[in-house]
């Protein structure tokens, strides 16, 4: 069933008004990616805009296009759309204005992050963890290792590396990792002078164990549901597994920063699953502080970040 939408008229004044919402983070030059429109909260059930550095990606649940974005009714440099459906990946469609079809840049706090159209479900960076990655260059000293597990395009660790962390980027895909490493060179970090690990976390967390390398910080954001030569990993399953193995390998007065964004999963559930995994792997809690969503991210809370910090 398609998704309802208000009337044309009512869709503008709803635009404008997710415009004047987001102004601050417009007038920002140092952030040019950021979320305009946060489906019912800003009177558009299922339907979620994104801006890229003036190109503006609009994800529905339904099927169909909301009639206000069909035409150029903005002055933006492009328009793409997508169907919010896990099932398929395919790229965003060109609705009109500029055809990015090339990879470009963005900026968040200052970094650059390359970004591409051409990509599936994600174009190279969750707007909903701008906030943690923040949070990691406030907290990182120069010298101090981080594990970046589930690395992604490896944001978190241009954020550690940009204030002189040492960096483990881990991930299952290769052409992530090398995403990493533009991103790194991107913001003028050589990508010789950190590290890189292609496979399952979990393997590679005991792998690190067994060597007794040990890290100040580790990031934990896995996917919901991943499958590799090592097994399947469910988050509303193994998440205290994941957080066991992390903490073994933490050093004394370090922390962990545990990240969810499966909306099943509740948020006390959630912070049971990181406690128990931190009580099985026999250490304390010094404290732990939970971060909220982005200030343009306000319909469903359904990102839950957890930092523990560490005995």
């Amino acid at each position: 069933m398609a998704m309802p939408h208000p009337s044309e008229p009512l869709q503008e004044q709803c635009l404008e008004l997710a415009i004047s919402k987001r102004a601050s983070l417009a007038d920002d030059s140092q952030t040019t990616a950021y979320r305009l429109v946060d489906g019912e909260a800003d009177g558009f059930p299922g339907v979620v805009v994104e801006i890229f550095d003036g190109v503006w990606l609009v994800s529905t649940l339904g099927k169909q296009l909301p009639a206000l974005f069909r035409e150029s009714h903005v002055d933006v440099r492009a328009l793409y759309w997508k169907r919010l459906d896990q099932d398929q990946k395919d790229v965003p469609q060109w609705i009109w204005g500029e055809r990015v079809d090339a990879p470009f840049h963005v900026l968040e706090d200052g970094m650059k992050i390359e970004l591409s159209m051409q990509t599936g479900y994600s174009q190279g960076l969750f707007l909903d963890q701008r906030l943690n990655r923040r949070r990691v260059r406030d907290r990182m000293q120069p010298g101090q290792r981080v594990l970046n597990t589930f690395s992604y395009t490896g944001m978190f660790s241009v954020a550690a590396a940009l204030v002189g962390g040492i960096t483990t980027s881990l991930d299952l895909s290769n052409p992530y990792l090398q995403w990493g490493r533009r991103n790194l060179e991107a913001n003028g970090i050589d990508p010789q002078s950190q590290y890189f690990c292609k496979g399952d976390a979990m393997s590679w967390m005991k792998r690190f164990a067994k060597q007794e390398r040990l890290f100040t910080g580790i990031i934990l954001d896995p996917p919901t549901f991943s499958r590799s030569d090592a097994g399947v990993f469910s988050v509303q399953k193994d998440y205290d597994k994941l957080v066991h193995a992390a903490a073994i390998i933490t050093e004394p007065a370090g922390w962990i920063l545990a990240t969810c964004n499966d909306r099943r999963l509740e948020h006390e559930r959630f912070e049971v699953m990181v406690r128990e995994g931190v009580r099985f792997a026999g250490r304390q809690i010094v404290e732990l502080t939970h971060t909220p969503m982005p200030e343009d991210f306000i319909d469903e809370h359904y990102l839950k970040s957890i930092w523990v910090d560490l005995a």
